[in-house]
């Protein structure tokens, strides 16, 4: 383990132009749930009219916004957690002169708490919202502290800007993301297990010096990864 630590650490002072992709392992040391593992959202007592997989889904929010809004609040809600040491560390890397893109597949906005500057968020964010009538843009602390389904001032309905089950990943986000992986010279994978496309499909263009994946579980890309530490984040770094 500390011979693959202090390896990681030879890369990344080795390397300048850096990517950050990351899953919701990275959150889950900040008190966030996961959706997959055996503690995830996905696997906990549903008290709900629904599964998790279809309360998150486009169809939900339009046949049944008042479930939808329900979970989502109960759920998703991330405003008051905080960025732990791989958040920090991240930005740290980047403080020092490093060029730092960070790709997340979270939606939990807690790099950008870090501070870090270049994040492509390939699921949206809590954080923003818009009205899908007028298009006027809401924070995430007003939704969540709305009652019942939030309203837009013009009285449409406000919609997170997360991407639910059923809809297309934002284009610009996942164009830069292309653009950033192809061109990279070392691409760190956290905390993700790498099975939920098309995200997963991005560390397919990387052509940089070094892919590293830090999961506690095993990944389908960790036999192509030049390095890889199966362990908790906190403890790698």
């Amino acid at each position: 383990m500390i011979e693959k630590v202090n390896r990681l650490k030879e890369m990344i002072d080795e390397c300048n132009n850096i990517v950050f992709f990351t899953g919701a392992g990275v959150s889950t040391e900040s008190g966030i749930k996961d959706f997959r593992s055996k503690d995830g959202l996905y696997n906990e007592k549903n008290s709900y009219k629904y599964p998790p997989e279809y309360l998150l889904s486009k169809k939900c929010f339009e046949d049944d916004l008042k479930e939808f809004y329900k979970y989502y609040k109960d759920k998703m809600n991330s405003l008051n957690y905080k960025p732990n040491v791989t958040h920090k560390y991240i930005k740290q890397l980047e403080n020092q002169g490093k060029d730092v893109i960070v790709i997340t597949q979270n939606i939990d906005g807690l790099h950008a708490k870090a501070g870090s500057s270049v994040i492509y968020e390939l699921h949206g964010t809590v954080n923003k919202n818009h009205c899908l009538k007028c298009g006027k843009e809401y924070s995430g602390e007003y939704v969540f502290k709305s009652k019942g389904i939030p309203k837009c001032d013009c009285g449409g309905i406000i919609k997170p800007d997360v991407v639910l089950y059923g809809e297309s990943l934002p284009e610009n986000e996942w164009i830069n993301s292309e653009q950033a992986i192809s061109k990279c010279e070392l691409l760190i994978v956290m905390g993700t297990s790498l099975t939920v496309y098309p995200a997963s499909g991005l560390i397919n263009l990387f052509r940089g010096k070094y892919l590293v994946i830090l999961n506690q579980e095993k990944t389908p890309f960790d036999k192509t990864a030049d390095l890889v530490i199966h362990d908790k984040l906190s403890n790698i770094f």
